[in-house]
């Protein structure tokens, strides 16, 4: 299974028994390491690809951090404060950002695989 490549733009995020959730998709360098950064909301959820760990040093509001696998399963879904930085999480391929309280309503917890369509979907390289 190659792995999975998007490129910086909108999409969904499907998660089972949810409504779909405007995604937001942060792939390059640059996009990757802007983030939520400076912003006051977040519309939906932000998917940083390829990511292991995260920060929130300068931002605004707390957030909710979801770990994904390369299968898109959620390993891990923590809220963090501002100001913190996130231990590097093993096997994480990819990072769901949202504000917080906003995955626990959605259903996002370990163990639940998710889906996404858009950001010129996955294009296997290998």
């Amino acid at each position: 299974m190659g792995r999975r490549r998007w490129r910086d733009g909108r999409g969904l995020l499907h998660i089972p028994g949810s409504v779909p959730v405007p995604l937001e998709f942060a792939t390059s360098y640059r996009a990757r390491t802007r983030g939520l950064l400076g912003r006051a909301s977040v519309d939906g959820a932000l998917l940083l690809s390829p990511a292991g760990s995260i920060h929130t040093f300068g931002m605004r509001i707390p957030i909710d951090v979801a770990y994904l696998d390369r299968r898109l399963t959620v390993l891990a879904v923590r809220t963090m404060p501002p100001g913190r930085l996130g231990l590097p999480r093993p096997r994480s391929r990819h990072v769901l950002e949202a504000e917080a309280g906003t995955m626990a309503g959605w259903g996002l917890r370990a163990g639940v695989r998710v889906a996404v369509s858009g950001g010129e979907d996955a294009v296997s390289d290998g």
